[in-house]
């Protein structure tokens, strides 16, 4: 009798199981789609269900946790309380993380009086290095800055007076300006894309070379599927690493299109994101402001727009913003990046934006 106890409640025990599996909801791999994005695309918190994920599909996964497009998978079965993605308690599981970016992480103070205080990041450049604090209106704030492209792919080039001019050398110049008025104002900073002898530059023709490294300090691989899953890895573990601090990602590139179509500075967000949304809309709300200023008789045409088929839109956790900062191609455009007083003008301008941001999430 019981043994028959037993046998029954193991029946009943596996038949539950395979039931529940069996009234598990199902969705097909498509191309581009990761564990991270394919749960965001179902409503489900990626850093909360990952491991059941896992779990699940364990056997229908490539060895590095891959999907395979075409392929049948199981979502986890949604708690009564879950918490949103953006606001959640992640698994600190970036304890591994290299941190040899010393120059942004360990900076070295070269003057503290009581009034400002000074400190030297080599990765501004001699000319640039020594960063004033000015404020601790960001302290608390963790940015990640990746510039478009990078490595052994420049981006959109173009021929300038008989030079090459590219992409990534413009937007990774405008996103060192950013940096240093972030940390200025007090903010932790990560730049993802980095260049090891190109600091912030007053030159209109921007030198193409193509030993930009990947955080911590990774050679860039020729791949851009394999470029964009490295960098979206940097800033995913090191937004579990920082757990529940403001945390956002600006990404800038510099688009190309026919020379004859001049555009002004528009944003990109997640459909899903509610902060990557806000966020946009406050650089946005920036920019025309200051067009307004500076350009009164001139229409600003700049959009946000949600678009989650961009593989770092669609993959990264941290709420974010991706910005276009103009047509390389285009001669209006050209003067836009091309004159570091106008690169200057275009960081303090998403500054502004991102500050503002700030300002109003802390005070929610």
């Amino acid at each position: 009798m019981r043994k028959a106890i037993i046998f029954f409640l193991l029946f009943f025990i596996g038949f539950n199981a395979v039931f529940a599996q069996s009234t598990l909801k199902k969705v097909i791999a498509v191309n581009g789609d990761g564990v991270y994005s394919i749960l965001r695309k179902n409503g489900l918190d990626p850093i909360k269900y990952h491991k059941q994920f896992i779990t699940l599909n364990k056997g229908n996964l490539s060895k590095n946790n891959g999907l395979f497009i075409g392929r049948t998978y199981s979502l986890p079965e949604v708690e009564k309380e879950t918490s949103s993605l953006e606001n959640s308690v992640p698994i600190d599981s970036a304890a591994a993380i290299n941190t040899t970016i010393k120059s942004l992480e360990n900076p070295k103070t070269i003057q503290s009086t009581s009034k400002l205080e000074k400190q030297e990041y080599p990765i501004f450049g001699k000319d640039f290095s020594s960063v004033t604090i000015n404020d601790n209106a960001l302290d608390g704030a963790v940015y990640y800055l990746i510039s478009g492209h990078g490595g052994p792919d420049p981006g959109a080039t173009e021929t300038y007076n008989g030079t090459l001019i590219s992409e990534d050398e413009y937007a990774y110049d405008v996103t060192l300006r950013l940096a240093k008025m972030l940390i200025s104002s007090g903010a932790k900073v990560y730049i993802i894309i980095k260049d090891p002898n190109d600091g912030i530059r007053n030159k209109r023709i921007l030198k193409v070379d193509y030993d930009e490294l990947n955080y911590p300090s990774k050679k860039i691989p020729l791949s851009q599927k394999a470029r964009l899953r490295q960098r979206t890895q940097a800033v995913n573990n090191l937004f579990l690493k920082h757990g529940k601090k403001y945390q956002r990602l600006v990404v800038t590139h510099v688009d190309s299109r026919s020379k004859g179509k001049n555009i002004d500075v528009f944003f990109y967000h997640h459909k899903n994101s509610k902060n990557g949304k806000r966020l946009a809309e406050n650089i946005h709300e920036s920019f025309k402001q200051k067009y307004a200023k500076h350009q009164p008789n001139r229409h600003y045409s700049g959009t946000v727009s949600s678009r989650s088929s961009l593989y770092l839109v669609k993959n990264t956790l941290t709420p974010m913003v991706y910005i276009e900062l103009g047509n390389i191609k285009n001669k209006k455009d050209q003067k836009r990046i091309l004159n570091h007083e106008n690169r200057e003008a275009l960081a303090k301008w998403i500054y502004d934006g991102l500050l503002n941001d700030y300002i109003k999430k802390i005070k929610l």
